[in-house]
């Protein structure tokens, strides 16, 4: 046991006697130590539960012969970061969770782990902490929020932004809003759609890294409790056989989640995500590889943003197991998951408990809901080293779309000139310096999208950003526009009224403005000064771009 190291010997008497002093006895000094790595906090949603929860964790861990150590990692609400500058501190929180998670367990020498994380940069940070670490580990992610239900219809925070779109163009009374305000998050839980936090915690299903069935497990549900439980249990298996994380996840085990990210029209985030979770297992996994995988990986399941059906509504037609299952065909089947059996082996043992709904809500690759996959990745004269967009949520009348750029160096002045009623239909909203560097920190636009949804322009007007969006923006946005504008890429160079050419069927994002005035643009270029102090300072020289997954050195 790894842990040896702290409590075995004559020399370690004085590291024993502190340990005996949090309650350790001789008997458990001969057991494995776990940590239970919790972002349990009070502002977040996905996470106010996680500390109820971590209590089933650590009684598995002790039913199986173990010692569950209980710490915590901070986290970020995108929601509540959203639409200020709080956002730029959202991508940047991922490596400062991953770090935190690597600090005690080397300092503590635990056997393995137990990640309890739930919301969008905190689970890939728990994800990137086990391939770093390489010691036993099992996720068990905090579940999706129940959806809210308003004048007859469910609605989650998605239909909260929008609203304030629609109440700004006068579709929408100040008591509807406020009655979407007060109705639609209905408690614990990552919010009801396939957003950022949910879609993370199918890739971590669909990785092998948390039992089956974990990913759409609500947040409320016995059957969450009951999971964390068997995961508390499991984890001392894992490291009795010394089965890491990297034995686990291959690339293989990444084209498997990528495919499951395709037919679930999961958020445009996890191309930053699965890269730079590849990263930290010592892989290198290209933002073209989602475009493959997309092309040949039909869309299956139409749920929020982009469609009617809820996270509720998945869960009850199978989950995750229920797109793996339609995806068996393709999928390396022999990849091994965290329960100790391949992703065949569990297909083998799913079973449908709502038939009548599995197949009304997941559809077949031979009749899917799109023959491609939820995300493109886009190149062209504007985004060289590319760009993405969530295409199963775009109007098919949006997929090409020719128009001319209105053109903001800040996400706060788009804002401001979207519910001022400045945008029109036709537009191309450029929003640049928002970018890992530029910001820095990426922020997401959902705020701009959502107002400009709710206002009824998503059918005739196009965002395009070198920062990048919520998943729960739907419509034709294209973001992670690489090189991003503080680098000097031809974002940079945009001005009002450019023709911008976007066709999403062809893969293509191109600036309509001739060569030689582009050079004479490049060559006046000044990228604008910001004041950037603190975290943001060390995170700004160190990152790297969008299509890298935004690793950071």
């Amino acid at each position: 046991m790894r842990s040896s190291i702290i409590k075995e010997g004559p020399e370690r008497a004085p590291n024993r006697s502190l340990l005996k002093a949090t309650g350790v006895t001789d008997s458990e000094m001969k057991k494995p130590f776990i940590a239970v790595v919790n972002s349990w906090n009070d502002i977040i949603p996905g996470h106010i539960h996680l500390n109820k929860l971590a209590e089933a964790v650590k009684a598995g861990i002790r039913n199986a012969g173990g010692v569950p150590f209980e710490f915590h990692t901070i986290g970020v609400c995108d929601g509540i970061a959203m639409g200020h500058e709080g956002m730029k501190y959202s991508l940047p929180s991922r490596e400062v969770i991953e770090d935190t998670i690597e600090l005690m367990v080397k300092a503590h020498q635990f056997d393995g782990m137990v990640l309890m994380p739930t919301c969008d940069k905190i689970v890939p940070g728990h994800l990137m902490a086990a391939g770093r670490l390489d010691i036993p580990s099992i996720v068990v992610t905090g579940g999706p929020m129940l959806p809210g239900y308003v004048d007859d219809q469910y609605t989650d925070l998605i239909s909260v932004f929008e609203g304030v779109g629609a109440y700004k163009a006068g579709k929408l009374s100040e008591e509807e809003l406020t009655r979407l305000e007060n109705l639609s998050c209905a408690g614990a839980g990552s919010c009801a759609g396939m957003f950022t936090a949910n879609t993370m915690a199918c890739m971590t299903e669909a990785l092998g890294m948390s039992l089956p069935g974990c990913a759409t497990a609500h947040a409320v549900d016995a059957k969450k409790t009951r999971l964390a439980k068997e995961s508390g249990e499991r984890i001392v298996q894992l490291v009795k056989e010394n089965i890491t994380p990297r034995e686990l996840v291959t690339l293989k085990s990444f084209e498997n989640a990528i495919m499951v990210d395709m037919a679930v029209g999961g958020s445009t985030n996890t191309t930053l995500h699965l890269p730079a979770l590849a990263h930290e297992f010592g892989l290198k996994l290209p933002l073209e590889a989602f475009d493959k995988l997309s092309r040949t990986t039909p869309h299956l399941i139409s749920l929020r943003p982009g469609g009617p059906n809820f996270m509720l509504h998945f869960e009850r037609a199978g989950g995750v197991q229920a797109i793996l299952q339609r995806l068996a065909p393709k999928l390396n089947r022999d990849q091994l998951t965290v329960n100790g059996k391949t992703i065949g082996e569990n297909l083998e043992e799913y079973e449908i408990v709502n038939p009548k709904l599995n197949r009304e809500i997941v559809t077949t690759l031979e009749n899917p809901k799109h023959a491609e996959g939820g995300i493109a990745v886009l190149k062209g004269s504007l985004a060289p080293d590319g760009s993405v967009v969530k295409q199963a949520a775009v109007d098919p009348k949006m997929h090409v779309h020719t128009g001319p750029a209105r053109v903001y160096d800040c996400e706060e002045d788009a804002m401001q000139s979207i519910l001022a009623g400045e945008i029109k239909p036709g537009d191309i909203v450029v929003i640049r310096y928002e970018g890992p560097k530029g910001g820095p920190g990426m922020r997401e636009m959902l705020a701009s999208t959502a107002a400009i949804g709710g206002m009824g322009l998503l059918d005739s007007v196009a965002l395009i950003t070198d920062g990048r969006f919520s998943g729960g923006t739907r419509g034709p946005c294209i973001g992670h526009v690489s090189p991003e504008a503080s680098e000097g890429g031809p974002i940079a160079l945009v001005k009002n009224g450019d023709l911008i050419e976007i066709d999403i069927s062809n893969r293509t994002l191109d600036l309509k403005v001739p060569e030689e005035e582009l050079e004479k643009r490049r060559a006046a270029f000044v990228p604008p000064k910001k004041e950037v102090t603190g975290y943001l300072a060390r995170y700004q020289r160190a990152v790297h771009s969008a299509n890298t997954g935004g690793i950071v050195d």
